[in-house]
């Protein structure tokens, strides 16, 4: 019910016409009133108090780990590009087109029968060979060729501006190596995670057995795997360490790094890649000293187990349905959903994944109203007004430094909607050949990456696909990006009062600015280099503000015992903090701001509160939570209402907070950066 809801909501907004305006107008209740919960204090548990009744009743999907909005929004947008992909497959198109492409490669993918007739048959030949790989320079070789086929075992080489020099693209070398969500899942000792630990080594032994290895041998393979990967592990930088962009960046000259690390053929494999570059950003050094030594250390044999282990689980999911379904049993583990995805859907993502800018054209054209561009730009450049008053009335700030942070805040590029250039995809799509498209497209990934080097960024790019519910700040290119697929109810509609929008995708738009100025934000001047342009005493001050932040969201509570990280997650807990600020004061810069005529019983003001817990009304399955707290750097939904609305002064003159309330601050205890 509530996808067709939703999904009758964006027809809407593609109508232009009158009479669609009035329908959506009589059919619309934008803040769903029956659905809060009045046992629950506003002052106790805004985000319960507005969504309770809802989230008491909703019901996860057997084959979802949540349901409602922000990332579970893209539930019924898969709907509608399955929709689009069962149109177009189903008839003949000229050979090159949008059209053909994505419909072949979507029926190459919907035909099982044919994917099972191969068992493991398509992947077999790069399994070879790693068999081949007789010494150091065979096991670099095939290292380039997995970069060749993006694809990142042991080497994560990517192409992106330079921190301190944005107006050229360089490689960088990050951490990579494991196959755990993150690095702590290898060392810690509590059940959840042991369990975790489990069914992955039992999901490396099952492809081994499926690849012709008895029981005993695969359980070894499994386990020289993940002695492995737990020794890589150890030399990772924790999500927290990683937020400090300065110790993040070390670049040095490639000879420098070849003496220095002999091992890893970091020459030999640009040389391969075609990468003609005289030095390398070394985004974590640890890792690769950890690596230089291990190569050399432990037997090239088990080396080439762990490159077959990383290569069945990188195609496990364009293979046959039994590694399929070994994938799957893992992930229900990390995730605790219980049922695969349907085979449609399982291809709406891939297509979405691999030719997601030819399929995000026929998204647009379809569903996507080019009013909502123009009023959504609008709605930035009123908050980027209200963030320019704030920043001026910063009590902590110098006149010298809010003169840099406005420079910044005006040269922000601002994407909304789809690119005003699309990307193409040069590939030959045959529609009886699943894998072999698989690799075609991720072979052109490759190369449409490592063309960057030595190039300026391009400035048209969008790092999402238009249909997607989502949006991002770029540091390095100071930009903001809206996709089509955000601009859509519970965030915007056209037809929505202004405490709704403003509340809805202002807050989003807030957020998204302000992560400018967040703890790695405000590491990068306005053209997106890494620089400092701060006065010391100003920096000083605005550490001390984060770290109040910090220390806030680390008492939160998320299932009894998992606490918020609030260092990993300080960045977006800032966006989310000025955000809202930033939002309101545009919101009453408008004329409906200004006025105090309720709707459906709430004044402006209220329902402006009301539209920030609609947005972020979510209700997930505990295993999709501990996973997230552990690896996401949002905060889980319920605080990304909360945590900012105790800040938030309008809040309490809104509604009846009072002292006492779980969630009241003082005046004095309300954390204020932006």
């Amino acid at each position: 019910m509530k996808k067709i809801a939703i999904a009758s909501l964006i027809l809407f907004a593609a109508c232009g016409t009158e009479s669609s305006k009035e329908q959506a107008e009589a059919q619309r209740q934008f803040i769903k009133v029956d659905e809060i919960n009045p046992g629950i204090k506003p002052g106790d548990n805004f985000f319960m108090h507005v969504n309770g009744t809802w989230y008491d009743s909703a019901k996860i999907a057997d084959d979802q780990s949540g349901v409602g909005s922000y990332s579970f929004l893209n539930i019924p947008q898969k709907q509608l590009l399955e929709n689009i992909l069962n149109e177009v497959s189903s008839s003949e198109h000229p050979a090159g087109s949008i059209e053909q492409k994505i419909g072949d490669f979507y029926a190459s993918g919907m035909d099982t029968t044919a994917i099972n007739s191969r068992g493991y048959e398509p992947v077999k030949p790069i399994l070879d060979q790693i068999q081949s790989i007789s010494d150091l320079n065979g096991l670099h070789q095939f290292i380039a060729s997995e970069l060749q086929s993006n694809t990142r075992s042991l080497i994560g080489l990517s192409i992106s501006p330079d921190d301190e020099n944005s107006s050229i693209n360089i490689a960088h070398l990050s951490q990579t190596g494991i196959g755990l969500p993150d690095r702590e899942y290898y060392f810690k000792t509590d059940s959840s995670t042991l369990g975790i630990q489990k069914a992955y080594q039992t999901y490396i032994a099952t492809l081994f057995e499926m690849t012709g290895s008895n029981a005993e041998e695969a359980a070894k393979a499994a386990s020289e795997v993940y002695a492995i990967e737990k020794s890589l592990a150890e030399s990772h930088k924790t999500r927290i360490e990683r937020r400090v962009v300065k110790e993040n960046y070390h670049k040095m000259a490639v000879a420098e790094l070849e003496k220095s690390n002999p091992n890893l053929g970091i020459k030999s494999i640009l040389a391969t890649l075609g990468l003609d570059a005289d030095s390398i950003d070394m985004r974590q050094p640890a890792y690769y000293e950890k690596l230089n030594t291990m190569l050399s250390s432990v037997p090239l044999d088990d080396w080439k187990t762990y490159l077959k282990a990383h290569t069945l689980s990188t195609y496990a999911s364009y293979l046959s349905t039994d590694f399929e379904n070994a994938s799957f049993e893992y992930n229900k583990v990390v995730s605790g959903q219980s049922k695969q995805l349907t085979r449609a859907q399982q291809m709406v993502q891939q297509v979405d994944r691999q030719l997601g800018f030819d399929l995000g054209q026929l998204y647009v054209k379809r569903y996507f109203n080019e009013d909502a561009k123009k009023r959504v730009l609008d709605l930035v450049n009123n908050l980027q007004k209200s963030f320019e008053n704030r920043i001026n009335q910063l009590d902590w700030m110098s006149d010298s430094t809010k003169a840099k942070a406005k420079e910044k805040l005006y040269s922000i590029n601002k994407k909304i909607g789809y690119p005003d250039v699309w990307r193409e995809y040069p590939v030959s799509i045959d529609r009886g050949k699943y894998f072999e498209n698989v690799l075609a497209l991720r072979k052109d990934e490759s190369r449409y990456q490592l063309e960057k080097f030595g190039k300026a960024p391009n400035r048209d790019e969008w790092g999402t696909t238009p249909s997607t519910v989502t949006a991002y700040y770029n540091p390095s290119l100071n930009e903001i990006v809206f996709p089509a697929g955000i601009l859509q109810y519970p965030y915007f509609d056209l037809y929505a009062d202004d405490a709704v929008n403003y509340g809805g995708i202002g807050m989003v738009i807030g957020h998204e600015l302000t992560h400018a100025f967040d703890d790695q934000g405000a590491q990068f001047d306005k053209d997106g280099n890494v620089k400092n342009w701060w006065t010391e005493e100003d920096y000083a001050k605005f550490k001390a503000k984060t770290q109040q932040l910090i220390d806030r969201y680390d008492t939160f509570t998320i299932l009894d015992s998992v606490h918020v990280k609030g260092a990993m997650t300080i960045g977006e807990n800032t966006a989310d903090n000025g955000g809202i600020y930033i939002a309101y004061d545009a919101f009453k810069m408008t004329d409906q701001g200004q006025d105090t005529t309720k709707i459906d019983g709430y004044t402006p003001d209220q329902r402006f509160c009301l539209s920030i817990a609609n947005i972020w009304r979510v209700k997930v399955r505990d295993e999709f939570m501990r996973t997230y707290v552990n690896t996401n750097s949002h905060s889980p939904a319920m605080w990304r209402v909360n945590g900012p609305l105790m800040n938030f002064d309008p809040f309490y003159a809104s509604f009846p907070i009072q002292p006492g309330d779980k969630n009241f601050k003082a005046e004095t205890e309300r954390i204020k950066i932006w």
